[in-house]
């Protein structure tokens, strides 16, 4: 005796879909995590390197660098905080949160900021934190 097999093809179909969706749908999300945090690396870059280059700026015409470039946490802030203004940051990225650490002779940028997820699957967090991080140093040689 032969079994009735009609419809069976039309559920393989359906799962095979169901799966290519899900594929799609990682495949979106994880890219436009991956270039979220691209750009956020790249901003803390710069503002890195505004920090470093103001503040060392700022301590060789008020009297040099001596041993070592003694970078204030504070100063490095201010230098961040207004890269950051001038190249309009807050507005491209809604959310943006900058944390900045100093220590002798480097600057550390760290920028975090919420993405609005393309595809947004059941049980996943809507705007998930993607986070970018810089670092410039401030060599002195003699």
């Amino acid at each position: 005796m032969r079994r009735d097999e009609r419809g069976t093809v039309t559920v393989l179909i359906t799962g095979f879909c169901l799966v290519a969706v899900l594929l799609v749908g990682v495949v979106v999300d994880a890219s436009a995590a991956y270039l979220r945090r691209q750009s956020l690396d790249t901003l803390a870059d710069g503002a890195a390197l505004a920090a470093a280059d103001g503040v060392q700026g700022r301590q060789v015409y008020e009297g040099g660098l001596g041993e070592r470039a003694r970078i204030d946490p504070a100063v490095a802030r201010a230098f961040v905080a207004d890269y950051l203004a001038r190249t309009g940051a807050a507005a491209r990225y809604p959310g943006l949160r900058l944390e900045v650490t100093a220590g002798p002779g480097r600057v550390v940028v760290r920028l975090s900021a919420p993405l609005d997820l393309p595809i947004h699957p059941p049980g996943w967090a809507r705007h998930p934190l993607v986070t970018g991080t810089a670092a410039a140093y401030v060599a002195v040689s003699r």
